[in-house]
């Protein structure tokens, strides 16, 4: 198994590499990047500072990955930028290695296709199988949660979280937290829309779960009910027992409203990274 590695790109000798990488014409790759096999660098790409990346990921030109965080806050500390396997970063696609701040790490899971021109800034956490169409903008400390869709030339607000399965359309602001399963589609008021009914289809999601997903947005979003209050109704309706996409709603409305200004993790700002079982509970 062979590298192919152009005469006209610079990969330092101290990168590590995987198998069957492709780096093509006046690439760039630093001496703290690590590439895991089938990685390949079309032309004109830069991956630089501590970035470490799985296997398979496609590069297309001008991306830049592993930069400096664009935060006034940042003493150059050896931030990281960790990403998956099976990601596709397209043309002039920019991934920014953490700030000094949480963990100090961009993570990027896999399965991911960011497309041409979109951005994700400092310490954001995008999960699996997401999407990031033409010119999507993410702020520092963004969550993307598995199946997050996220329509061309919107921009996400610093600490908000997009849950699971939750469709943004575009040239939307988006300034709170979008929950699992729902659609923002406004570019100017953060309201949900209504539920994704698409989305949930295209993943298998029984009938009756996406039935009783509504039924949750109607109170919510249009009776204005309390969290508790709806899991009383809805529990009752699903006869004791909830399917786990309903369960993965209320729960995350529930973390979003412990935060400030409508995003959950505002209450982290400044603080270390949430515990894993939060994340569980609000993926």
């Amino acid at each position: 198994m062979t590298n192919h590695i152009s005469a006209h790109a610079f990969v330092d000798p101290n990168a590590q590499l995987g198998d069957e990488i492709e780096v093509g014409p006046f690439c760039v790759v630093g001496p703290d990047v690590s590439l895991g096999h089938g990685c390949i660098l079309s032309n004109n790409v830069t991956i630089t500072g501590h970035t470490s990346i799985g296997e398979r990921n496609r590069f297309f030109p001008g991306s830049v990955i592993g930069a400096e965080p664009q935060d006034f806050c940042y003493a150059g500390g050896p931030t990281k930028v960790v990403i998956g396997d099976d990601n596709l970063f397209r043309e002039g696609v920019t991934v920014n290695r953490g700030a000094d701040k949480e963990d100090g790490v961009t993570r990027i899971g896999h399965r991911n296709f960011l497309m041409a021109n979109s951005h994700v800034a400092h310490n954001c956490h995008v999960f699996n199988n997401t999407i990031l169409t033409n010119g999507v903008l993410l702020g520092g400390h963004v969550h993307l949660h598995d199946y997050a869709i996220v329509s061309g030339n919107s921009a996400i607000h610093h600490f908000c979280t997009l849950g699971t399965g939750s469709f943004v359309g575009g040239m939307c602001r988006v300034v709170q937290d979008v929950p699992p399963y729902m659609m923002s589609v406004s570019a100017d008021d953060p309201e949900i829309a209504t539920i994704n009914i698409v989305g949930m289809r295209r993943r298998g999601i029984s009938e009756s779960a996406i039935g009783l997903v509504r039924q949750a947005f109607k109170l919510m979003y249009r009776e204005h009910k309390g969290i508790a209050e709806i899991r009383d109704l809805l529990i009752e309706k699903s006869e004791g027992t909830m399917p786990i996409e309903l369960i993965t709603l209320l729960n995350f409305v529930e973390w979003t409203q412990k935060g400030k200004n409508g995003r959950g993790r505002e209450a982290f700002r400044n603080q270390p990274q949430p515990s894993a079982e939060m994340h569980r509970r609000a993926a």
